[in-house]
């Protein structure tokens, strides 16, 4: 049996499920498309190619294993992206949470149920079918549980705002020894430089005092300044407008001081150091694309 244990972002990793870019199916068509980044390549004719996409899912495999950390992988759909897993389930505790995902989505879980069956069934949650909540907005900090949401009257309208209020509510139901704070995301399905499509596409912690961050992914200044009170602002780095629309926060890390960041992010990766970060450079440009990167592409099991 897997005994499960997340509790943080950053401590040493032992096990985790990684997304796969095999068989990765054909360019979607725009109306296919479900965020602002994707769409924009699709339109572009820059959309990633699976060949791309392996080789960089490859590197990070190769980081891991460097690591000596165990690593799952879903099995395979013909013709299907099955890249990102954090969007299908996410660990809490010992406890594994079912995302209620887009509803097409689903065959991405049945695709790592062989992982799951190694999980005492006690220990694996599905919510009810009204609660809303993916992985990349939920981010675990020890006694603190983030969780990126969006409350405009207009969440059903939005295929980018991914986790409503009962996802909340579900998250503090369940945990509540931990102090729950949600934070109001600002959504775009035209402008992926506007779009936060999940929490840790505008804030992640890194180590074990220090978080990157965007301001401008809050829709209210009181939820990122209650992050710049949390973590002091002399230890937050805060990216501009087009960093987050790379993806600059959405790093991943195996240890309290070893970071995977993307090879282009000069100016983070360069800071990462200055602070005493061992920092994995890979190449991860072209998943990027899709509005997803390191942490999208990674469901931790377990960490120490």
């Amino acid at each position: 049996m897997l005994q499960l244990n997340v509790k943080n972002e950053t401590s040493r990793l032992r096990a985790v499920v990684l997304g796969s870019a095999l068989t990765n199916g054909p360019t979607p068509t725009a109306e296919e498309a479900y965020d602002p980044k994707s769409l924009e390549h699709i339109l572009a004719g820059t959309y990633p190619i699976e060949a791309d996409m392996i080789n960089e899912m490859e590197a990070f495999n190769q980081v891991f294993q460097k690591y000596d950390v165990k690593v799952f992988r879903p099995e395979m759909i013909e013709n299907y992206n099955q890249i990102f897993t954090r969007d299908i389930g996410f660990v809490i505790d010992d406890i594994f949470i079912k995302a209620n995902i887009l509803p097409d989505r689903n065959r991405e879980l049945e695709a790592i149920q062989y992982v799951i069956d190694q999980i005492n069934p006690a220990k694996v949650v599905r919510p009810p079918d009204d609660v809303h909540i993916e992985g990349g907005d939920v981010m675990l900090w020890n006694d603190y549980i983030f969780i990126g949401t969006y409350k405009g009257s207009d969440y059903k309208d939005y295929i980018t705002a991914r986790t409503n209020m009962q996802g909340v509510q579900y998250i503090k139901d369940l945990f509540p020894n931990k102090i729950v704070k949600e934070f109001d995301l600002v959504k775009s399905k035209l402008e992926a430089r506007d779009n936060a499509l999940h929490l840790d596409c505008c804030f992640q912690p890194v180590g074990k005092n220090k978080g990157i961050i965007y301001k401008s992914g809050f829709r209210e200044e009181a939820d990122y300044v209650y992050l710049v009170k949390l973590f002091g602002k002399e230890n937050l780095f805060h990216i501009t407008r087009d960093e987050m629309y790379h993806m600059n926060s959405n790093v991943f890390s195996i240890d309290e001081n070893v970071v995977v960041s993307e090879r282009n992010f000069t100016r983070l990766n360069n800071w990462l150091r200055k602070n005493g970060f061992i920092v994995e450079e890979i190449p991860y440009a072209e998943i990027a694309k899709q509005e997803g990167l390191l942490r999208c592409s990674t469901l931790p099991l377990i960490r120490d």
